[in-house]
């Protein structure tokens, strides 16, 4: 069953720093495997765009290079490249996506799928979308420079047991994934780092409309654009509630960097629906990271949908004693996502204006989001 929550949780900042600290040339660990450092060279192992790996590998095995989950040492000194953290933030959340589809093939088999009234090439699809998440693995490690550190795997828990929660929560990750790349693509100094996100943008997006049509009978459209939020750290740092704490290599960098650790934004119990114009009331999950709202400040309800931002005043002076109600704009089409965020200036003009969230509103298919709200998730698609 999955999590009762409108807001979907994929759940000071830091003064001005350099890339994640690394090692000296050479500092291999002795307790890794010595195979990851292999992995240093661009040229080893399957190449992505030329291995038919990353395509049609039909194991149930890790394939390359998720099976090497070791962080990869520096193979040379000098200062990190000038994009050397964004790749490290994108790979740690990789390692997240790529063990998402690997545990799902470990745990379920081709009939589970077909039982839950999937297609009898469910398995198969979810297979293909694996290898090219291990393609990207490997595209990732690649774009960090030799010297800086490449984030080794963690160990992760996630909230399913059966075949339709697995793709339910397949379908927020994919949806989701759209609107942070929106805003990870503008973190990149190098050009050529930009293409390289968008490209894999375009392969997320052919994930998402697969799971819409195959799956959902849904229509794969979301409107004439995803919806853009600027921060893409701050979706980043949602995905934490999968890693198991203390189980990352000591040698990775933090994740994300520079790391918020903004409260999480869910739904209210009281909460009935999603669809724009529904009136939902306010939750911050954590009991150990709650929001101050200062007495004498205007804070917002800000969402995020398409290339829109709305932002909606809402009440917190009686808070946490009554809850906080507000309205989705109700101008919103049903389509794609919408994200949600609290801040104390109209638009959320910068990260630090943010005071809660990001959570994420899933518009479609709305019978998922119904069925997530309520916590829904087993069963049958049909």
């Amino acid at each position: 069953m999955l999590h009762k929550s409108l807001f979907v949780n994929l759940v000071p900042l830091l003064g001005a720093v350099q890339a994640a600290p690394a090692p000296q040339a050479g500092g291999y660990r002795g307790q890794y495997s010595m195979e990851s450092q292999r992995l240093a060279d661009p040229t080893y192992g399957p190449i992505p765009g030329e291995s038919d790996i990353y395509n049609y590998y039909w194991g149930t095995d890790r394939p390359f290079p998720g099976n090497i989950t070791d962080p990869i040492f520096p193979t040379k000194n000098g200062p990190p490249g000038v994009d050397d953290w964004t790749w490290q933030n994108l790979l740690s959340a990789e390692w997240i996506i790529f063990e998402f589809y690997q545990r799902a093939i470990d745990i379920f088999t081709a009939q589970d799928f077909v039982k839950a009234g999937m297609p009898e090439n469910t398995l198969q699809r979810i297979m293909e979308i694996r290898n090219n998440e291990a393609g990207h693995l490997r595209i990732f490690q690649n774009q960090i420079s030799p010297t800086s550190v490449k984030p080794g795997a963690c160990k992760y828990n996630f909230p399913f047991k059966d075949p339709v929660a697995f793709m339910a929560l397949m379908t927020v990750l994919e949806i989701s994934s759209m609107a942070f790349l929106t805003g990870l693509v503008q973190q990149p100094k190098i050009s050529g780092g930009k293409g390289a996100m968008l490209a894999i943008a375009e392969v997320e997006t052919r994930h998402e409309s697969w799971a819409l049509i195959e799956i959902w009978k849904a229509d794969p459209f979301g409107g004439p654009s995803d919806t853009i939020f600027p921060y893409a750290n701050e979706v980043l740092d949602t995905t934490n509630a999968f890693i198991i704490p203390g189980s990352c290599p000591p040698e990775n960098p933090e994740f994300p960097h520079p790391r918020q650790k903004l409260p999480a934004l869910s739904a209210g119990k009281d909460t009935v629906s999603l669809t724009p114009g529904s009136r939902i009331s306010l939750d911050f999950t954590d009991p150990h990271n709650q929001p101050f709202f200062h007495d004498y400040t205007q804070y917002f309800a800000v969402f995020f949908h398409g290339v829109l931002n709305v932002s909606v005043p809402i009440d917190t002076r009686r808070w946490p004693q009554e809850e906080i109600w507000v309205t989705i704009p109700e101008h919103f089409e049903t389509k794609g996502v919408i994200v949600a965020c609290v801040a104390n200036k109209p638009g959320a003009p910068t990260k630090e204006t943010i005071v809660a969230g990001p959570g994420i509103i899933l518009e479609q298919p709305h019978a998922l989001a119904t069925a997530l709200l309520h916590g829904g998730g087993g069963g049958s698609v049909a």
